[in-house]
């Protein structure tokens, strides 16, 4: 409980384990080193508020300065680790310094999937992870002299997320997916269909089974040629492939990597001084029987909770069905739980509206429900899930059924 505990990656992750630090005990100095300029700061926003413009830097801070002062956390900010030694209890700093630990935390998120197209070194093409990425686009968007072109490389969230910001800006988009229909990784059909025909109607333009072959440009993006021979002008191209978790630094310290940083049930790495939380650790989710790694801010959120307490030398278990949201144009969905193996699909509601539910079984087991403008639905969705309980197809299909009575 007294000495350094250093967290490095200014993350979400980190920005609750400071504060759980100090409830959980922890007396001796907190240090918290990002590569970045800034405080933690909420990422969700910056496919949508943030790049529409509605919201500043300041309003996406998790928690103002003046929290982290309180609870004397310290920040090196604009800093890289380079290295972790594991016998000296160290790391050390892309500047040269040397700081020792008695607890490390890593917390190094992830970053955008990198892909290997012609042209991608070129001015006006982006990915899509930090401030500087949306102040990039921003400035490369505000140089057009005539409404911009974007093409979006990927109909994943982050793709559409980003589409239906820019669109709201006026923005010409196409989004190219080179599987059969956008969020099909993630989504039954009737969702993919459903945002398919939302971004359709509101102008976007979205190519399905569409490869692409290079981006073209003399000093800048000028268009992208597509599998099919197809070419597409474009001012700006963005690229949401996917991310991959920051894992280098804990694989070159010898610590052991299965999909991410590989922690046990209450975030303990295979150095018994070193725990990892966030989007760059996989643990045993005791609810699905295997190995995960989640890419959301409610798991970021309670595996620092369950970290801090494994500092203090205290086991929580912090194991709940995961959730995730997405907001585009009017457009609130909310996820509970994996749909990973479903058999069946259940709609409830109309999925033509912008109000509906869609759940996941696999056999009588209830997995995961995707709910679209329905925040109760979402909140009962949990609490059935919490609570292990399986609602019947009929109960699930029929709207004037009042699911709350299943938790009675």
């Amino acid at each position: 409980m007294q000495g350094n505990c250093i967290i490095i990656g200014a993350s979400h992750a980190a920005a609750q384990l400071a504060p759980s630090l100090r409830q959980e005990g922890w007396q001796g100095r907190i240090i918290i080193i990002g590569d970045e300029p800034y405080a933690p700061y909420h990422r969700p926003p910056l496919s949508k508020t943030f790049l529409s413009g509605e919201k500043t830097l300041q309003q996406l801070l998790i928690r103002p300065l003046a929290a982290y002062d309180k609870i004397d956390a310290e920040f090196m900010l604009g800093q890289r680790v380079d290295s972790i030694d594991r016998e000296s209890k160290s790391i050390t700093l892309n500047n040269g310094e040397t700081l020792s630990y008695e607890k490390l935390a890593l917390c190094t998120g992830s970053r955008p999937r990198q892909i290997p197209l012609p042209g991608v070194d070129l001015a006006g093409v982006h990915y899509l992870r930090t401030v500087a990425d949306i102040e990039g686009i921003r400035a490369h968007l505000d140089k057009n002299q005539k409404p911009a072109k974007v093409v979006i490389i990927g109909g994943g969230y982050i793709g559409l997320e980003t589409a239906a910001a820019l669109n709201k800006l006026g923005v010409e988009v196409t989004v190219l997916e080179m599987m059969e229909r956008i969020l099909q990784r993630v989504t039954a059909p009737v969702i993919s269909e459903f945002y398919q025909n939302i971004h359709t109607e509101a102008g976007v333009n979205i190519l399905t089974s569409m490869g692409v072959d290079a981006i073209q440009g003399e000093a800048k993006v000028e268009s992208v040629l597509c599998s099919n021979g197809e070419t597409i002008a474009a001012d700006v191209v963005i690229i949401g492939a996917g991310i991959v978790p920051n894992i280098e630094l804990a694989e070159a310290a010898g610590l052991t990597i299965d999909n991410g940083i590989a922690v046990d049930a209450y975030t303990q790495t295979s150095d018994p001084d070193i725990v990892a939380a966030g989007d760059c650790s996989s643990y045993p989710h005791k609810l699905i029987g295997s190995r995960v790694r989640l890419e959301s801010v409610p798991n970021a959120t309670e595996q620092a909770k369950t970290a801090a307490a494994s500092i203090c030398g205290k086991q929580i278990d912090n194991h709940t069905h995961p959730w995730f949201w997405s907001d585009q144009y009017d457009i609130k969905l909310q996820i509970a739980g994996f749909n990973m193996g479903y058999d069946q699909v259940l709609v409830r509601g109309d999925n033509n509206s912008r109000a509906f539910s869609v759940w996941y079984f696999k056999g009588e087991q209830l997995l995961a429900v995707d709910c679209i403008n329905q925040a109760k639905e979402f909140m009962q969705a949990k609490q059935l899930l919490a609570k292990g309980i399986n609602p019947s197809p009929g109960h699930v299909c029929d709207t004037d059924f009042d699911l709350k009575s299943l938790l009675a």
